[in-house]
């Protein structure tokens, strides 16, 4: 990456307003203090006396409080972001704080836009909000050349091939899991400012349970690190480690960046590790102009080499500081927030010493759902079921998310909403602005941006979105999704949230012209803000942290996998305990807990719920906790016939895969598909997809097409016991399965019946068992 040009020191830290993304995340609007803003333009307060207007007696304290340093204890839901943009924003409209001297830090790029995003709804234009990362970055580019001298060595965006490449020099042979394994090790060790002839004893001194022999990780780290400097490149930890190491060193450029920056407000406080904690102190010098925040219930990243120590130690450091607690909570429900506050009473350790007791804002919804079923299929099921009757009453599909532990768990799950023909999407995969049908389309807008009224696709585009629909059209957007799932349907998707962005962009910014939109899609894309794209949600419960839900679904809550199975220090256990904790702050009002008997159908029953739900879900008990969670009762899984292990009807083997279970056999055994049928039977469901403007996995899933192929079934009994085809898809498409079974020709749909079922009956069904 080459240095910034900069004429001026200005040009390192822009004091303009800058472009930033409004608040189109899906949430809810207002409803209260904490409550976070909708997409709708909203004027920006008339005064500094009127950004305070809407807050709590708490939160108030936060914006109004702006001398000396200040501890803000929030608890999850009680709208500490809110707190902290109407603390810059009231400092800055009254005058107190410059707002280019504001530096607002965070640790994802979705939360700082969402803060930038605010600001500007609040008037106060000019303020930074940034990641370390980036923040860093920043001041690395520009004082490169003055603090060292050339150009800054090249930012390596994954280190994962550079870390394969040192182990294979070391005659190291890692597999996939081993080599995230050891490149996490790396990044842990440089966030703690450990090197690697002193990580094995690092290792030792921290009790940390390394993931491989601690030597042969060292000898991959220092080679790693040698390539590195051979090839003059630096990783992420580098930025923090190399700006650090700059501020350190040279004195003038400390005090630059300091008389730039007076006023420090960090959020997430319990997530900052050593390294960022250096960085921060070097930006503040002997200054207390500092504003954190944090929940130390809500600390899970200790294995990137996070600590909540520093937020628990703040009043030591800074004996007279400001602390502030919020715990009026507007995004849960009053039974939620009983079952969340009953899950840390439980807890121990230093972080449950200062676990703060949440007091729910909102009205009385229903009772956590804690439902047992007998293998891991039927809980997809389940789920899928009770997700599909969430949704038919009227509950959007992007309101709704399902969390797991470990990203494996995602597939049967998957499985499972596609047979019930409800969309989803995986978070965490590949990023937004990176896939190919968004650089095109960003490529194809920012020509059409350009040329202006001189484009013959905008030309009788009147509005924004419909010029944006115009330019799309020519890339496959359509107005309608297309049938079936894959890569057509996940591109039609893409466009379609570019789509509903331009819409929400132009709400927002009501005057805003391409050109704008194309601006906001470059700021976002630096920040991989994306759209929300419409669809359940199916995520990890890392991965789940600052969002939110109307409904959610905790799965999988089993020992051995909530806490996992690798937890074994209480410190460990402890923070197994706070992310499921943090996975039920998610819900705003429906709240589903689920776990399996054995992993699949016909095995052992020996799993047992997991120890954080004793004495919480009805009819358990745990010593020494009071009991809590409200009413209700545990519920099991719809009824299932008893069945032994299902086996393989080729080899013989036991299937555990859901793919494999709806096929009978094992992927890799010979497959004895009639294939003519299962090209007329691809082609019938295109039609009926079409028919039902449903796309095609809603009627059957690629799976159940290539079973019934394989099965050939001749009559209703043998095609009801194929996985994926239950009660209501017999009714309705089990007359034209059979006749294609029979190699009969079917009717043609034109002008044929129309059937008195709804679209949404004829494609919620379960596999039924």
């Amino acid at each position: 990456m080459g240095r910034v040009s900069a004429a001026s020191e200005a040009t390192l830290f822009p004091s303009g307003p800058g472009r930033s993304a409004p608040d189109v995340t899906g949430r809810p609007a207002p409803g209260g203090p904490g409550a976070p803003g909708g997409p709708e333009h909203v004027e920006p307060p008339r005064d500094a006396d009127a950004v305070l207007e809407g807050l709590d007696p708490e939160q108030r304290e936060v914006a109004t409080t702006l001398q000396g340093p200040m501890c803000v204890l929030a608890g999850a839901g009680t709208g500490k972001t809110r707190a902290i943009t109407h603390r810059i924003a009231y400092g800055v409209r009254a005058g107190i704080l410059p707002p280019a001297g504001v530096l607002a830090v965070t640790f994802t790029n979705r939360a700082a836009g969402e803060m930038r995003g605010r600001l500007r709804q609040l008037g106060a234009t000019g303020v930074q909000a940034r990641t370390f990362h980036s923040a860093a970055l920043r001041q690395l580019q520009y004082f490169w050349p003055r603090a060292v001298g050339g150009e800054l060595p090249r930012l390596l965006e994954r280190k994962i091939q550079l870390v394969a490449e040192a182990a294979a020099r070391c005659r190291i042979r890692l597999d996939r899991n081993e080599l995230r394994d050891v490149t996490g090790e790396i990044e842990w060790s440089k966030v703690t400012r450990t090197v690697p002839e002193d990580y094995p004893a690092m290792i030792a001194k921290s009790g940390r349970e390394a993931p491989r022999d601690p030597a042969e990780t060292a000898r991959v780290f220092s080679v790693y690190e040698q390539l590195k400097r051979d090839r003059s490149v630096i990783d992420f930890e580098d930025v923090l480690l190399l700006t650090v190491g700059v501020l350190q060193d040279r004195p003038d450029i400390a005090e630059t960046v300091r008389g730039q920056y007076q006023h420090f407000v960090v959020d997430e406080y319990q997530d900052v590790s050593p390294l960022q904690q250096r960085l921060l102190e070097l930006w503040m010098g002997d200054r207390e102009s500092l504003c954190v925040v944090g929940d130390a219930s809500q600390t899970i990243y200790s294995f990137t080499g996070a600590t909540p120590d520093h937020l628990l130690d703040f009043r030591t450091r800074h004996p007279d500081a400001t602390v502030v607690k919020l715990v009026r909570d507007y995004r849960s429900t009053p039974q939620v927030v009983h079952l969340a506050n009953g899950l840390l009473a439980q807890a121990r350790g230093r972080a449950a010493e200062h676990r703060l007791e949440l007091v729910s804002q909102r009205e009385a919804g229903p009772e956590p759902v804690y439902t047992e079923y007998a293998d891991e299929p039927a809980e997809a099921e389940g789920t899928a079921r009770r997700i599909r009757e969430l949704v038919d009453a009227g509950v959007p599909p992007s309101g709704i998310a399902v969390l797991y532990r470990i990203n494996a768990q995602s597939e049967v799950y998957e499985q499972a909403l596609g047979d019930v023909g409800v969309p989803y999407q995986l978070r965490g995969a590949e990023r937004f602005f990176e896939r190919p049908e968004v650089r095109e389309a960003g490529i194809a807008l920012r020509g059409a941006a350009r040329a202006g009224g001189n484009d013959p696709l905008i030309e009788d585009a009147v509005s924004l979105p419909a010029q944006v629909r115009a330019v799309l059209t020519s890339r496959g957007w359509t107005t309608e999704p297309p049938a079936g799932s894959g890569a057509v349907r996940d591109r039609w998707e893409s466009l379609a949230a570019l789509v509903r962005l331009a819409e929400d962009f132009a709400r927002a910014r009501p005057q805003s012209t391409l050109a704008d939109l194309v601006a906001e899609l470059d700021e976002r894309a630096n920040a991989q803000h994306a759209p929300t794209v419409q669809g359940v949600t199916l995520a990890s419960l890392h991965s789940a942290k600052g969002l939110e839900w109307d409904a959610v679904f905790l799965v999988g809550l089993t020992e051995g996998m909530m806490p996992i199975t690798y937890a074994k220090t209480d410190e460990q256990v402890e923070e197994e305990r706070r992310l499921l904790y943090v996975g039920v702050t998610r819900a705003r009002r429906h709240l589903a807990l689920s776990w399996a008997l054995s992993r699949s159908p016909g095995g052992r029953a020996n799993r047992r719920p997991s120890r954080f739900l004793a004495g919480l879900r009805p009819g358990s008990s745990s010593a020494g906790a009071r009991t809590s969670g409200g009413g209700g009762g545990v519920e099991r899984g719809r009824s299932r016939k008893r069945r032994g292990p299902v086996r393989c009807r080729v080899c013989g083997r036991t299937l555990t895969d859901p793919g494999e279970l709806k096929l009978m056999r094992c992927e890799g055994c010979p497959s004895d598909l009639d294939e003519e049928l299962y090209e007329r039977l691809r082609e019938w469901r295109s039609g009926q997809a079409k028919k039902l403007g449903q796309p095609a996995y809603c009627v059957f899933t690629d799976k159940t097409l290539l079973a019934i192929a394989e099965a050939v079934p001749d009559e209703e009994s043998a095609l009801a016991v194929i996985s994926g085809v239950g009660a209501r898809k017999l009714q309705r498409f089990g007359a034209d399965v059979l006749a294609l079974c029979a190699g009969e020709e079917l009717p043609s749909e034109d002008g044929g019946e129309s059937g008195d079922q709804s679209v949404s009956e004829a494609v919620t069904e379960e596999e039924e068992k």
